[in-house]
């Protein structure tokens, strides 16, 4: 049976690490979402709404593209 750590002479690219990896985007991301989360739920007048507001946080990359792009094509 295999171990199933990643063996350092094996040159397959199951096996090699990639140790360069920037994870810049996904600290804005969830510095976004839960900015979005506060803003929208801080918004809601009941539960239900602050559901609501979750999810548009959880969303909020898809309308900021689409605006964005509107902003271009005029």
């Amino acid at each position: 049976m295999k171990d199933s750590k990643v063996c350092e002479n094996c040159n397959s690219k199951a096996c090699r690490r990639n140790n360069n990896v920037s994870h810049g985007g996904d600290v804005v991301y969830v510095m976004g979402l839960i900015g979005a989360a506060i803003f929208f739920i801080g918004q809601a007048p009941d539960f239900w709404a602050g559901v609501v507001g979750f999810l548009k946080a959880i969303i909020w990359p898809i309308f900021m593209v689409f605006e964005a792009f509107n902003f271009l094509i005029k």
